[in-house]
């Protein structure tokens, strides 16, 4: 089915709709197989401390609830515990915010044991934080030891003793996992592949995107959230230059800030990348505000745009539209200077993934010196490690009958190479 059609080769503002929000919602909802037997939008003008929206709404929503026979109910937006819980007990059901729902998908999703890790660390903090006069039970107090003993602690003391005890072990085993990730880094960084991580909003078309550059098979589908864990591949450029292409976890609006922090180490991958490939929805009728949501979680990374990693647009889904609107989207492109010009595919279909590679050589070699080391022609010590630690892009014979060898490398490998090679004599040219 084609999505709506744009016109004039304009992408939307970064408003979101509410219609698209409630959409959202739905879907994610239904990522986690449930149910949704009725929606609606309720305007708010101004927030309820006791229960987020007035008390006809509560009433009216209560009603609904008894004839679907509901059990859940999801409300997009930030509830406090009371809230909460005054909900609960006016609905007779069980009542989400948007943040547990998004962790409940991500609890559902997580398939490593680090992911796991990572998604009950998130739980945790939010459970810890929601606490404070969430259910009655949590105002009894315990008993202290001997007959003699003080009032003990409350049962609300001894939840968040026991939350902060299982918290600190599941960040000592995550610090394992950080070390272990540096590890894996450090002995790429030693056989020197760049790194090109996919980041974007979830369902963007990321993952199907990587099985199309990489022949892999990860899972994509199409859902929010279809994959957490981590993925990387090798990738031959147009060159043959061999890359390492990242796949990461999708972001979304609001995405809790305690899942950014449990999920750093994984994100760590997007923050060591040597470029990034933003993949945008470009079907989407709410791409722009997507767009705007996946750079502020980039932000809260500490990567703010070309200055700290090149970002390439990628604009994907472009099956998805009128061969007007395709039209349109691409001298919409065309318009961009072209360090900034997005690159048009289909994940789907292949459709201008051979331009994206190209793009992708071309941003690395910018941040890749090229440099020409003459060696001995029986220095077999040099050649090796130069191959261990660059490009080797051409070798030729020099009349003296030397080797001139032209490499390229990153920075910090082209200083090591610079400073080796210098020492023992051989010219090195830039």
């Amino acid at each position: 089915m084609r999505r709506r059609a744009r016109g004039r080769g304009e992408l939307t503002s970064g408003r979101r709709s509410a219609d698209a929000r409630l959409e959202e919602t739905i879907a994610l909802a239904r990522a986690i197989d449930l149910d949704v037997v009725g929606s609606g939008i309720v305007p708010l003008a101004s927030a309820r401390p006791a229960t987020l929206i007035g008390k006809g709404k509560v009433e009216e929503i209560a009603g609904l609830v008894k004839s679907e026979d509901a059990g859940l109910v999801i409300v997009d937006g930030p509830l406090s515990p009371v809230q909460q819980r005054n909900l609960e007990q006016a609905w007779g059901a069980k009542v989400l915010d948007r943040t547990a729902l998004i962790l409940e998908i991500f609890g559902r999703r997580a398939r490593t044991r680090e992911g796991a890790l990572q998604v009950e660390h998130a739980h945790l903090t939010y459970q810890k934080s929601r606490l404070v006069r969430s259910w009655t039970h949590l105002e009894r107090q315990r008993g202290g030891f001997g007959f003699l003993g003080g009032p003990g602690e409350t049962q609300i003391e001894s939840d968040r003793r026991l939350i902060e005890e299982r918290l600190a072990r599941i960040e000592r085993e995550l610090e394992g996992v950080k070390r272990t990730r540096k590890l894996h880094r450090d002995s790429r960084k030693r056989v020197p592949y760049p790194v090109a991580a996919l980041v974007g909003y979830t369902n963007a078309g990321k993952s199907t995107l990587f099985n199309r550059l990489t022949q892999a098979s990860v899972l994509s589908a199409d859902m929010l959230f279809a994959t957490l864990d981590p993925t990387l591949r090798a990738v031959d450029l147009p060159s043959g230059l061999r890359i390492i292409l990242s796949d990461t976890v999708g972001f979304i609006a609001e995405l809790p800030t305690m899942l950014v922090a449990a999920f750093r180490a994984t994100l760590e991958e997007v923050i060591e990348a040597d470029v990034l490939l933003h993949v945008r929805d470009i079907a989407h009728e709410d791409t722009q505000a997507q767009a705007q949501d996946a750079e502020e979680v980039l932000k809260q990374l500490g990567i703010e745009g070309a200055d700290t990693s090149p970002v390439i647009e990628v604009w994907n889904k472009i099956d998805q539209l009128s061969a007007d609107d395709r039209a349109s989207l691409r001298n919409l492109a065309n318009r961009y200077p072209a360090e900034q010009r997005p690159v048009i595919v289909s994940a789907t279909s292949g459709e201008g993934t051979d331009q994206l590679l190209a793009e992708i050589e071309h941003r690395l070699a910018a941040l890749r010196p090229t440099l020409t080391v003459a060696l001995e022609a029986a220095d077999g010590a040099g050649l090796s490690w130069l191959h261990r630690h660059s490009e080797v892009i051409a070798k030729r014979s020099l009349e003296n009958g030397c080797m001139a060898v032209t490499v390229r490398a990153d920075p910090a490998n082209a200083e090591r190479l610079k400073a080796k090679f210098s020492r023992s004599g051989a010219l090195v040219q830039s």
